[in-house]
């Protein structure tokens, strides 16, 4: 069932206005977003005539942009995302840590998305992978999912990284299977400072290699010295890494995995109002307790928009990503051996690329009977009038 309101809703009502208003501040990126959310499931995409022959009800179901920041298109590639990570589940406990920015670094991270986030990943990674490799922590070699996200409940822009992890590794002579202490993954006091402590290097050496760019207020941080001033109490402040106790079996792990991995910055349920005081959505304040966490907030829609767009993601650049054991490189090999030594039977192989395609073919069941729907004709996307080509092209 349609939620009452999307987010689509909101950019057909007011987009064109607030796009001719920031066009020069907004980027070929998010007004790709903008017009992807807009079609998306509308005659403009195109469609299928479907025709129930149990109970001869006929619709239209108009295709999906498939864009990865749209709210209604992240269900169907979650399913198919979570059906190939099935068969790499291992019968041991998961944990999840979460690893942020402190407010500093995330306050310039937007006009370097492509380089902090990249950072993030990797020095997260790098973090788990060092602690758990430590004979005086675990000993062993992990494997981990990390999950970017880049919102705060609020839309505002709040980088941090969350990590699903197996609780244990391969020994580092790959001979027995190390599980760590019941309930109990790594330290996070130690994460956190090796996270600091590497995190802040390898943004020094960003910085020195002009890979940092900055605007507004954050101009003088181009200086080398005041950069190196700027930064020196991020060195003596908390920063926040955060373990979760672990998952209740296998089937928690995927169904937190459906909720986390592709989500977006705001989920069509939240959404309460569009009116002439804005949008009104639900939100949860996480400084406060209990009941009162869950409360609504009103913005303006043009507001509304500039942060929602805050999450578009660089072209090319993975929200996903998989490290140590897991990684895409020896992953195969690398679970079989951990099968192995926890004596769990192989797990049978993925079906071909094409019986792939084939089970994710759309399939439509009647609203009114729940029977199969068959399509009848297919509908052309629109096909806007283009501008003449300039002068002097071919």
């Amino acid at each position: 069932m349609r939620p009452a309101l999307e987010v689509a809703d909101v950019f057909r009502a007011h987009g064109a206005a607030w796009r001719h208003a920031q066009h020069a501040h907004l980027s070929l990126g998010q007004l790709k977003v903008m017009s992807a959310i807009e079609q998306c499931r509308s005659a403009a995409l195109g469609g299928h005539v479907l025709h129930c022959p149990a109970c001869a009800h006929d619709e239209i179901a108009y295709n999906s942009c498939r864009n990865r920041h749209c709210p209604k298109c992240q269900a169907s590639a979650a399913k198919r995302w979570l059906e190939a990570r099935q068969t790499e589940l291992l019968p041991v406990d998961y944990y999840h840590v979460v690893f942020t920015l402190p407010a500093p670094i995330s306050a310039f991270a937007y006009t370097n998305k492509a380089v902090i986030y990249r950072l993030l990943f990797e020095v997260a990674a790098e973090t788990l992978r060092t602690i758990a490799a430590d004979p005086k922590h675990l000993g062993a070699r992990i494997g981990a999912t990390l999950v970017l996200h880049t919102w705060g409940s609020s839309l505002t822009h709040h980088p941090h990284v969350h990590g699903i992890v197996p609780g244990g590794g391969l020994s580092l002579d790959g001979e027995r299977w190390v599980s760590c202490k019941p309930g109990f993954f790594l330290s996070v006091n130690v994460l956190s400072r090796l996270f600091r402590r590497r995190f802040l290097e390898e943004l020094k050496l960003a910085h020195q290699a002009g890979q940092l760019q900055f605007f507004g207020e954050h101009i003088p941080l181009s200086d080398a010295t005041t950069f190196a001033d700027w930064i020196a109490p991020l060195k003596e402040c908390e920063w926040y890494v955060y373990a979760k106790r672990p998952f209740a079996g296998p089937a928690a792990v995927l169904a937190y995995l459906s909720r986390y991995t592709h989500r977006v910055a705001i989920s069509n349920s939240r959404l309460i109002a569009l009116d002439e005081h804005g949008v009104t959505f639900k939100w949860k304040d996480y400084r406060a307790k209990g009941k009162t966490r869950y409360k609504t907030m009103t913005l303006d829609t043009g507001e509304f928009m500039r942060r929602f767009l805050l999450h578009v993601l660089p072209v090319g650049f993975h929200r996903i990503r998989h490290y140590g054991l897991i990684a895409n490189t020896g992953r195969r090999e690398n679970l079989a051996r951990v099968r192995e030594l926890l004596q769990v039977a192989p797990v049978a192989e993925q079906p071909s690329d094409e019986t792939t395609v084939e089970a994710v073919q759309p399939t439509f069941v009647c609203p009114h009977c729940g029977a199969p729907m068959n399509i009848v004709d297919t509908l052309a996307r629109v096909q806007h009038i283009r501008a003449p080509p300039l002068r002097g092209t071919s």
